[in-house]
């Protein structure tokens, strides 16, 4: 097997801020990650449930996403929706 070919291999500088809160239904504990990366948006990780989401305003406001991106139901999505328009 040849080296791999890379599309990119870059080292960014981040801030990372981790938070833990309890909802009505269950805890979340994330993981934010700010770079310039992602032209303005954040890296959210969800630590416990293993998936993660580029997120910026646009996308708190489109319909089901954080249901989809974190397997949420509709009453968890809102709680955490709520606290990442604090965020993001």
């Amino acid at each position: 097997m040849g080296d791999p070919f890379f599309l990119y291999d870059d080292l960014v500088d981040t801030k990372t801020r981790f938070v833990s809160f309890m909802g009505e239904n269950q805890r979340f504990d994330l993981a934010i990650v700010q770079s310039d990366r992602y032209y303005g948006k954040k890296l959210v990780l969800d630590i416990q449930g293993s998936r993660f989401a580029i997120i910026g305003q646009d996308d708190l406001e489109e319909e089901g996403y954080l249901e989809f991106a974190f397997k949420l139901s509709e009453e968890d999505a809102q709680e955490l929706r709520s606290f990442l328009y604090q965020v993001v």
